[in-house]
């Protein structure tokens, strides 16, 4: 199980919206094939790994089937791998964890007890279970929650500047921190900015300083459709097949809304209070458009905006061993607050060098309790 868990853990950036999940067949004479989810709308763990033992030649009527997430048993964009197992006459199938989708939830381990293997579920507080949730936190977000997992990442200075007073941020933190980031990008299935980044900085958001087969789609959000119709991020991104580009406003202007979905984008209309996109709404269409993990790179107003509305699940914040003093943008423009209990609250998940700077993880208190329900 653990080798299907370490397999599981490379195809994170190729997978999405499915998720991670891997897989290790031990065949009755003791020899091992493997298997991982590949892209969408290609094979899944059990099948890849199926594959693997019939290239080595290998007999797997009585095998042991270790799987990372309940074998899926509903008809989506590939057949069932409940059907697969059972016609290869595996003897039993050992599970990390229970699928959170409702189209599987149990009927998985169900169907394949029903055609007579024996079927075990792993305590639900064991490593490995723990580890499957974890990998795939934006899929159980969505499947549970019906919204992305919202990861908010930031750049800033010791003392929380984010850029000077002018506007100038480039590079805070260094290169290694930087990749590092390009890294977390590509495991997202979007990526978050608001129209103010795009006037102000012209991104391409894409991921370019690592290796990626895929890149997330891109989400603005933008309430007037203001978004330049030669922005760079129409532009073709560096690797990788073409992403999609939803807008999100609060106002239609036909004219602007034809332009923009001329040029590829999907314009979507939320309109929210003070004429602003209802974000809450956005990341339920987001959810409804199988985005798993939605990574959040935007300025200290709309970061604001997502930490006043309590929509923020994660910090990924990147801190360069650098003072900027007083004068400068900070992470996030919200309150002023009138308690201390007022802030948002938040656990240290991770904390580690990366170059010069230092990573950490942390997540809003409460937010992942879905993982262990």
């Amino acid at each position: 199980m653990l080798a299907a868990l370490e397999v599981s853990a490379t195809v994170r950036t190729l997978c999405a919206p499915n998720p991670a999940v891997g897989s290790t067949l031990i065949t009755a004479s003791g020899h091992r094939a493997m298997g991982s989810t590949q892209a969408v709308g290609g094979p899944h763990a059990e099948i890849m790994a199926l594959r693997a033992a019939a290239e080595q030649g290998l007999d797997v009527r009585g095998a042991t089937a270790y799987v990372t997430l309940e074998p899926c048993s509903h008809h989506g964009r590939t057949p069932p791998c409940c059907d697969a197992l059972i016609a290869a006459h595996v003897a039993k199938v050992v599970v990390a964890t229970s699928d959170p989708n409702p189209l599987v939830a149990g009927r998985g381990l169900e169907r394949l007890r029903a055609a007579g293997i024996t079927v075990e579920l792993l305590p639900p507080d064991s490593e490995v279970a723990r580890a499957s949730r974890e990998l795939n936190i934006g899929f159980f977000s969505r499947m549970i929650r019906k919204t992305p997992w919202v990861r908010m990442k930031v750049a800033a200075s010791l003392d929380g500047s984010t850029a000077l007073g002018n506007g100038v941020s480039q590079w805070i933190t260094g290169e290694a921190a930087r990749t590092d980031g390009h890294a977390w990008r590509a495991r997202a299935c979007a990526v978050l900015t608001g129209i103010g980044t795009v006037l102000e900085d012209d991104p391409m958001l894409d991921v370019r300083l690592v290796d990626t087969p895929r890149q997330p789609h891109l989400v603005i959000v933008d309430s007037r459709l203001e978004t330049p119709l030669t922005a760079r991020l129409f532009g073709p991104p560096a690797q990788g097949l073409a992403r999609k580009i939803f807008i999100y406003c609060a106002v239609i202007e036909p004219q602007n809304q034809a332009a923009l979905e001329a040029r590829g984008a999907t314009v979507i209309c939320l309109p929210g209070p003070q004429g602003k996109v209802d974000l809450a709404a956005m990341l339920r269409d987001l959810g409804q458009r199988e985005v798993n993990e939605l990574h959040l790179e935007a300025g200290h107003k709309l970061n604001g905006s997502f930490i006043r509305e309590g929509l923020v699940d994660e910090l990924l914040l990147y801190l360069a061993p650098l003072l900027l003093g007083s004068g400068g943008h900070g992470m996030a423009g919200f309150g002023p607050l009138q308690t201390l209990d007022d802030g948002m609250k938040l656990a240290f998940h991770a904390i580690d060098p990366v170059g010069e700077d230092l990573r950490i993880v942390a997540r809003v208190r409460g937010h992942d309790a879905f993982l262990h329900a």
